[in-house]
């Protein structure tokens, strides 16, 4: 079968990893040249991935069966609406289904008219002096968020970014200067999951957990990133997530999901939610359209359904199963330094990529072109894969051996003091749970 994958970074490299593995032809279209990708494609095209017209004529120059989107934002611009409408099935949602993530008013909006379970208060405003006065009203902390897409940045919560609900209402008043709105929601305390699913739009079949650090430096500390790496455990779940907060908040996934295909716009793809677990249990943070990045890099190399089989039955409505191996998985992403706020870019790595196969570890490339110079994101990923959190985390830290260059990584992600910490912050909320085995 001949597929095409839209977009450049880490999570199209591991998709397109596990299509070739499932025997598909790839053909790629992206910014720029992905070094993995490259050596995986039968074809490359260079093309904003936002101009859906370059990409359809891609597509029926090289006669594909399937599309496979990667990133959101040609998801915002209705890229799935126009390869379906010339007759490439694709997996992804539809523009209007994607507003779940595209537009976040619209998905609190949807949220409550559905009752799905795990909403959190909120609303929009237009006008700075109505959301000043609600803040005043309201007398809790707040998050304050764009409403478009924001690459995992924008979003400021109070006693982290902002000291108080007054810093709040300056940056909600400035987003309304710049956008014409601002949402304001509810603080919810607690510790940050990401559960993803496959869906063929009424079906749905979940995916192992995983726990991104969006924190720049360790220990959690710096600004919000795209994500600096993440985890898996061998059984699914994570350490502080029971299965009765697991159940929760895949039903959560299942009522979104049900509740697209009763208003009409079936949502086929994947669904990422990304939830905060609470003392009450799971709430629904936001919705993402698409694989996580880092994420995808945690899941993707434990599929053992192919991923070929799986992308037929989304985009037919016939999804079956998606099964995984039983094993940890730790991500690592190297980024240029000064990233995210002042990132160097031109700059060139070295990569061994024996050195980081002989140390058992995998290596996804991201925000660099064919000739290994950084573009200015996160550049690439080691990617470890044991049979213990422990053991995954070693390898992936002994990989990352085989890259030289002006980059920097979080040294404690998957680590056991980063994970405890987490699992301290649950029980200081009063949360009563056995630690999973991970």
């Amino acid at each position: 079968m001949r597929i095409l994958l839209v977009g450049g970074g880490g999570r199209e490299h591991a998709i397109g990893e596990a299509l070739v593995k499932s025997g598909s032809e790839v053909y790629v279209v992206s910014k720029h040249k992905n070094p993995g990708l490259t050596g995986l494609a039968r074809d490359y095209g260079l093309a904003k991935e936002t101009d859906v017209g370059r990409v359809l004529e891609l597509a029926l120059k090289w006669g594909v069966d399937m599309a496979f989107i990667g990133p959101e934002a040609p998801l915002e611009k209705g890229i799935v609406n126009v390869l379906e409408e010339n007759g490439i099935p694709t997996v992804g949602p539809s523009k209007e289904a994607a507003r779940l993530e595209t537009d976040k008013a619209f998905a609190r909006a949807f949220m409550e008219r559905h009752k799905i379970p795990g909403r959190k208060v909120f609303r929009v405003f237009n006008d700075p002096s109505e959301m000043r006065s609600w803040i005043d009203d309201f007398g809790k902390p707040v998050v304050v968020k764009p409403l478009g897409l924001t690459g995992g940045k924008g979003v400021k919560v109070v006693g982290y970014q902002l000291r108080d609900n007054e810093e709040a209402k300056a940056y909600a008043e400035e987003l309304i200067r710049r956008d014409e709105k601002v949402l304001i929601e509810e603080r919810t305390d607690g510790v940050e999951f990401t559960f993803q699913v496959f869906s063929d739009g009424e079906r749905v079949i979940p995916m192992p957990l995983a726990q991104d650090y969006p924190h720049a430096y360790e220990d959690d500390r710096g600004p919000i990133t795209g994500g600096m790496g993440s985890y898996s455990c061998s059984n699914g779940l994570l350490p502080f997530v029971t299965r009765e907060d697991y159940e929760r908040a895949l039903e959560t996934l299942k009522a979104t999901v049900e509740a697209m295909r009763k208003e009409g716009t079936p949502y086929k793809g994947i669904l990422y939610g990304q939830f905060m677990l609470s003392k009450e249990g799971p709430v629904i943070i936001e919705y993402n359209a698409r694989f996580g990045d880092p994420e995808a890099m945690n899941v993707l190399p434990l599929l053992k359904t192919p991923l070929t089989e799986i992308a037929e039955g989304i985009a037919d409505g016939n999804l079956k199963r998606a099964e995984f191996e039983n094993k940890a998985t730790v991500v690592k992403y190297l980024a240029p330094r000064g990233y995210p706020t002042n990132p160097l870019r031109g700059v060139k790595v070295e990569v061994d990529e024996g050195a980081v196969r002989d140390a058992g570890a995998r290596l996804y490339y991201a925000s660099m072109d064919e000739n290994f110079t950084m573009l200015g994101s996160r550049a690439l990923a080691v990617v470890g894969i044991a049979g213990t959190l422990e053991e995954a985390e070693r390898i992936a830290s002994a990989g990352i051996n085989g890259v030289r260059g002006e980059v920097f990584y979080r040294a404690d992600v998957g680590t056991k003091e980063s994970v405890e910490k987490r699992i301290r912050i649950m029980r200081d909320f009063g949360k009563e749970f056995e630690p999973g085995l991970c």
